[in-house]
C-alpha cells in the first residue's frame, strides 16, 4: 500500500506511517497511491481523483473538506475524512490573537518604534471587556473562541442555523448578530449557503465600526465589498488569516485596503496541532488497514 503525503504534515509522520505501508511525498506517484494525505494546498478535484485509480482513502489534516470533491470520491468508492477535532485550539487562539492585536495597535506600535517613533498618545487602545462578540458559526472552533472571549468579560452571541442550543453563547438570528456585535468572528464552512455571506448588503447591516476576524473560509467574505466597507468606515478593521488562494493574487482588493491585519494562513500551523493531526491520521490509517484484513 502506497501512502502519499501531498502537503506539509508533522515531520515525524512518515516514520510513524512506515509500519503501515510505503510512504512517499512524490506527487508523480499519485496514480499508485491507495491513501492520500492533504491539508489546504492540495485540491482533491474530480480530475485529481480520476488521476488516482488505486485511491481508496483521502484524509484532510484540518477542519473542513471543501477542497475535496466528496460527491465524486463517494461515486468512486473513496472514503474522505478529516481531523476537525485537532485544530480547534490552534485556530481559536489565532482568532483571539487577531482580536487583541487590532484594538491594541500591536503592529503599529512595534513598527513605529522600529522606525524611531514614540506614538504613546496617538495609539489609544480599546478593551475587549464588556464588548459584544458575534460568532458566525459555533462549531468546535467557534465554541473554543467563545470560551476564551468569556474569560475577557465579553458578551458572546452567535448565529448558526444548525445549532439548536448552546451553553457558551446566546443564539440569535443573523440580523441581530450583525447589528449588536462590536466584533464578528467567522467560523463557517464554505458552502453555497455561506459563500459571500458577508457582502455589501450584510456588511451594511453590521454595527458601524465593527471589527471582523476571519480564520474560517475566505470565500465567506466578498473581498471587494469588504474593501469598500473598510474605506467607508462601516467596518473599522478586518483581520484575516484566510485567502481566496494561497498566496492571494497581487490584485486582491484587501492587500491595499485600509485597516487590514493579514496573516499567511497560519491558523493550524502550531507544532502541537500538527502533532495532534498526526496522531489522528495514524489512527485512521490503522483502522483502514484493519478493515482490509
Amino acid at each position: 500500500m502506497l501512502i502519499l503525503i501531498s502537503d506539509a504534515f508533522d515531520k515525524s509522520l512518515p516514520g510513524r506511517l512506515a509500519q503501515l505501508g510505503e510512504v512517499t511525498s512524490d506527487h508523480q506517484r499519485l496514480a499508485e497511491a491507495e491513501v492520500v494525505l492533504i491539508r489546504s494546498k492540495t485540491k482533491c478535484t474530480k480530475e485529481y481523483i480520476d488521476s488516482a485509480p488505486k485511491l481508496r482513502l483521502v484524509i484532510r489534516g484540518g477542519v473542513g473538506m471543501d477542497n475535496i470533491d466528496r460527491a465524486h470520491a463517494k461515486e468512486k468508492g473513496i472514503e474522505a475524512t478529516n481531523t476537525p477535532e485537532a485544530s480547534s485550539v490552534a485556530v481559536a487562539e489565532l482568532a483571539m490573537a487577531l482580536m487583541l492585536a487590532v484594538p491594541n495597535h500591536i503592529v503599529a506600535g512595534h513598527t513605529s518604534m522600529s522606525q524611531g517613533k514614540w506614538l504613546k498618545k496617538e495609539l489609544e487602545r480599546t478593551e475587549l471587556y464588556r464588548k459584544t462578540l458575534g460568532l458566525l458559526g459555533v462549531g468546535r472552533i467557534g465554541r473554543e473562541v467563545a470560551k476564551r472571549a468569556a474569560a475577557f468579560g465579553m458578551t458572546v452571541i452567535a448565529h448558526d442555523p444548525y445549532v439548536k442550543s448552546c451553553d457558551v453563547a446566546e443564539l440569535a438570528v443573523l440580523d441581530q448578530v450583525l447589528a449588536r456585535s462590536d466584533y464578528l468572528s467567522l467560523h463557517m464552512p464554505l458552502s453555497d449557503e455561506t459563500k459571500s455571506m458577508l457582502n455589501a448588503d450584510t456588511l451594511g447591516r453590521t454595527k458601524k465600526g465593527v471589527i471582523i476576524v476571519n480564520t474560517g473560509r475566505a470565500k465567506c467574505v466578498d473581498e471587494a465589498a469588504m474593501a469598500k466597507a473598510l474605506e467607508s468606515g462601516q467596518v473599522r478593521a478586518y483581520a484575516t488569516d484566510v485567502w481566496y488562494s494561497d498566496p492571494p493574487p497581487p490584485d486582491c482588493p484587501l492587500l491595499k485596503a485600509p485597516n487590514v491585519l493579514m496573516a499567511p494562513h497560519i491558523g493550524a500551523s502550531t507544532g502541537e496541532n500538527l502533532s495532534r493531526i498526526g496522531d489522528i491520521v495514524v489512527e485512521k490509517i490503522r483502522e483502514y488497514v484493519a478493515k482490509k484484513k
